[in-house]
């Protein structure tokens, strides 16, 4: 031990044991303050830490109580505080070598003797514990370009706030674990969740000089509409971009839209609601009979569209039905559904009515099945087309559930219309909500995916071809719209850029972050009451997205509701006051490793304040959170203002919605850097 470490005695070890050390305080220390050979020292904080020297390294200890044993009284009844023993309750957390090389790690193996002295920690010490001793580091440029300048640098680690624990000490993560993981962001209402993901974010594009963190890209699903307002000042203070896309529900100029042939078939089953049994082998056959009628001519298509609407027109012609019955339903399909051969102009001479009965009746069947002369249009070798897609007009998948629904009759199944009825209902319920009008597009406005897809991700077309960053932040607005249309965009969304990463190569070298604030509201632990199960993408992605380079940041005011799938992959946690019981619980089974006496600090943490653990930190800590500058528009309303003023104040509230913010104006683009 050194001589620095013998002015920094603060007491000696009274007790060992496996799991816990009681240390008995030096004479002198009243009050638990201790003037060191640096500073002055209050070594009695609850989950400071203190370096018990064990060989040639130091154990490291938490203190976790503190407790005073008095020795004498002056015969008033009153306490001799001066000579009464002081003792610390800690236990060993982990080995930090003494040398001031090596780094801190987990686990104690070697125990310190007893009357060993029990030192307080040192700056230097605790940037060693928490290894963030390296705030940046030299950058390494891009292959084909050096560094400009050439000592510019970028983050290593990332400060969040100050410590509450130890004076002064500001509390950081390293950016690699903790962005490169899945986080969790919990806390009570109120309790400061969506200031702390802006204040993050902010700190880490804030970077005063050299490489910002041009190469980020977070997507925000901000379901009530606050992080507009902290990030919209980002882009007058740097070169970083926000670009805000409105979803309301309607498909106005400049809202966002989703075009539904997006949707993948598990996702119009979903929405449909459609049962296993009967209805989603109808559902998927209409998908694929719409695309393919929205799709160009060509020969192949021409005949499937020929064998579906003779085997549909024959079915009528051989029915039970009056002649005019048939008349009028072959009229309908051709209205709707017509090829280049199969024409109602053609069929109307042979399904005309003359004296009460259809007289060409048979010449009709000969034209649609072939005779000698004719081969017809019947496809004895017919396989359904799949769903691949393909842009075709919404109104067109309900005629192409009524022809698939024909086409099954046509094969004997008659009661297939009573079966489907409840989602025949529902498609058309969905096709007069006004709340889905930007769902409802059509096949004319389809417009190019990767295009939509590169916009999500704050890409940008070059003109030479390629793609440039042009936003880093892209916040999707949808705080005008019900929990239902959240949970569909949010997992037709997510589950694209999946796949879109999942196909690029090289793999996991353009990371995306979805943002998901008010993560209980769709990624549930119980079955979704709406009709898209938002969850089994999300739990998906928890599980396989960090491969691939998508990562969550979940935030959410009610852990016990989020899906256990999704908070268990998470890596690291900010955790916010908690105070339900069942919360507190869900916090206790998913971090086994974190001691009672830390989450017994959570129900009374006052606002601004979190607990970080996980892989970003060495070791839980408490802290206050860096103000975000400017705030979320999350501020709690202030009664007394609103509730006391003079008479005739006029009210500054207005009953309509606002008018449309103009789109922030984007900076020059940058190419993309996967380096910086």
């Amino acid at each position: 031990m050194g001589s620095d470490d013998h002015q920094r005695a603060i007491g000696k070890v009274t007790s060992v044991s496996a799991d816990r050390f009681v240390i008995e305080m030096l004479g002198g220390t009243d009050n638990f303050t201790v003037v060191g050979f640096d500073d002055v020292h209050y070594v009695a904080r609850l989950g400071s830490f203190l370096m018990i020297p064990a060989q040639s390294e130091y154990v490291v200890a938490e203190i976790v109580g503190l407790r005073e044993k008095d020795m004498a009284s002056d015969g008033a009844g009153q306490f001799d505080k001066a000579n009464s023993a002081k003792y610390l309750d800690v236990v060993p957390v982990g080995m930090l070598p003494a040398s001031g090389e090596g780094k801190f790690r987990f686990g104690v193996s070697i125990f310190p003797s007893l009357y060993a002295d029990a030192l307080y920690a040192l700056d230097g010490e605790l940037d060693r514990i928490f290894d963030t001793e390296t705030v940046a580091v030299a950058s390494i440029g891009f292959e084909g370009a050096g560094c400009v300048p050439s000592d510019a640098t970028r983050f290593r680690n990332l400060g969040i706030g100050q410590s509450v624990v130890f004076e002064d000490y500001k509390v950081k993560v390293r950016i690699d674990d903790f962005f490169g993981g899945h986080v969790a962001v919990l806390g009570n209402t109120g309790s400061g969740k969506s200031c702390t993901v802006a204040s993050v974010l902010q700190s880490l594009f804030e970077k005063p000089d050299e490489h910002r963190a041009r190469g980020a890209t977070f997507v925000v699903f901000d379901v009530n509409g606050e992080y507009h307002q902290a990030f919209g000042e980002l882009p007058n203070k740097t070169d970083i971009s926000v670009n805000r896309l409105i979803l309301d529900g309607t498909a106005g100029a400049g809202r966002f839209r989703l075009p539904h042939w997006y949707l993948d078939v598990s996702e119009w089953e979903l929405l449909l609601q459609a049962s296993e049994r009967t209805q989603v082998p109808i559902l998927r056959m209409a998908l694929g009979l719409a695309t393919l009628f929205g799709t160009a001519s060509s020969t192949q298509h021409s005949n499937i569209r020929n064998h579906i609407l003779a085997s549909c027109i024959t079915l009528i012609l051989r029915d039970e039905t009056s002649p005019g019955a048939k008349n009028t339903r072959i009229r309908g399909i051709l209205q709707r559904f017509q090829t280049a051969q199969i024409t109602l102009k053609k069929l109307l001479p042979m399904i005309s009515i003359k004296f009460g009965n259809m007289e060409k009746l048979d010449e009709a069947y000969e034209f649609l099945t072939g005779d000698d002369s004719n081969p017809g249009f019947i496809m004895s070798d017919f396989k359904l087309p799949d769903y691949d897609g393909t842009p075709f007009d919404f109104s067109a998948l309900g005629d192409a559930i009524d022809l698939a629904l024909l086409y099954e009759e046509a094969h004997g199944n008659r009661q297939i219309r009573d079966y489907c009825s409840q989602m025949v209902t529902r498609f058309k319920a969905l096709e007069d909500r006004a709340d889905y009008e930007f769902l409802r597009h059509e096949a004319a406005t389809a417009g190019d995916r990767e295009i939509f897809l590169a916009t999500l991700l704050g890409l940008s077309p070059l003109a030479g071809g390629g793609l440039t960053k042009s936003a880093q932040i892209v916040i999707i607005d949808m705080n005008a719209v019900e929990d239902e249309v959240v949970e569909l965009v949010s997992a037709v969304i997510a589950r694209m850029v999946l796949r879109l990463l999942r196909q690029a190569e090289p793999r996991n070298r353009f990371p995306v972050h979805l943002l998901l604030e008010e993560a209980h509201r769709y990624v549930a632990s119980t079955p979704s009451k709406h009709a898209v199960d938002a969850s089994r993408i999300f739990e998906r992605i928890s599980k396989e997205g960090r491969k691939y380079g998508l990562f969550l940041l979940v935030a959410s005011q009610r852990p016990s509701e989020l899906s256990k799938t999704v908070l268990s992959q998470c890596s690291n946690f900010v955790v916010h006051r908690i105070q339900n019981p069942d919360d507190l619980s869900q916090i206790r089974q998913m971090t086994p490793f974190i001691s009672d006496s830390v989450l017994r600090r959570l129900p009374s943490l006052p606002k601004q304040h979190a607990l970080v653990f996980g892989n970003s930190v060495n070791l839980p800590t408490t802290f206050k959170v860096r103000r975000a500058d400017p705030l979320p528009a999350s501020d709690d309303a202030k009664i007394v203002d609103l509730w006391f003023h003079e008479a005739g104040r006029p009210t500054s509230f207005c009953l309509s919605p606002p008018l449309p913010l103009p789109p922030l104006p984007l900076s020059p683009a940058n190419p993309v850097n996967n380096d910086g």
